[in-house]
């Protein structure tokens, strides 16, 4: 039983690698909330949320199975700030609940919790953690990565996608901690000291 499990925040652009982060410290033992992940599926199982969003982006957004149409509803809000901002002010408190409901349940069984987020500043959600990790690669790698895994996204959509989200100078300057994953040095080293330190508070 530990008295106090620390809260830890990873986030990182987009192709930054903080999914390959994240897998590293679930194998140390680590729980890890996907808040991106737990997003889209509270967009189809919270009946708060799917109300809410039927009633700002109408019924097409869903289909007859109750299934989220993610295509039309991207290509609704892309490119379209206030869009996006209206979409981001529905679902952002209902994940902060249901994180809030996981660490309860996983708090005092371990040293230290894992809230995985592209957007951790921008939703307010980095404000309830303890300690923020930034996953740090340079843009040009970045891209070349995620053109690599999603080879229908084109450079343009992907330089779309980090327009819209806190440049690489702001997160450097927010976080506590970063990880480089730029190729100039190795991330697991980084990983087990950065392990060493959460495991030590108490």
């Amino acid at each position: 039983m530990y008295t106090k499990t620390l809260q830890i925040g990873i986030t990182g652009g987009i192709g930054s690698g903080k999914s390959t982060v994240c897998k590293v410290f679930y194998v140390l033992g680590i729980p890890i909330y996907e808040a991106d992940l737990r997003a889209r599926w509270l967009m189809e199982t919270d009946q708060v949320l799917v109300v809410q969003i039927k009633n700002v982006f109408g019924d097409d957004v869903y289909d007859f199975n109750s299934k989220l149409n993610r295509a039309y509803l991207a290509q609704y809000v892309f490119g379209n700030p206030e869009r996006i901002h209206l979409l981001n002010q529905l679902v952002h408190p209902r994940v902060a609940e249901d994180y809030t409901q996981w660490f309860k349940s996983h708090e005092h069984n371990y040293p230290y919790l894992i809230k995985e987020a592209a957007l951790l500043y921008e939703s307010g959600s980095y404000q309830q953690l303890d300690k923020i990790i930034n996953v740090h690669a340079p843009e040009a790698i970045r891209i070349q990565r995620v053109r690599q895994r999603d080879p229908h996204r084109t450079e343009v959509d992907i330089r779309a996608i980090i327009a819209q989200q806190l440049t690489d100078e702001e997160r450097l300057q927010k976080a506590d901690y970063i990880i480089y994953n730029d190729d100039s040095q190795l991330v697991i080293p980084q990983i087990l000291s950065l392990d060493a330190v959460f495991s030590a508070h108490h």
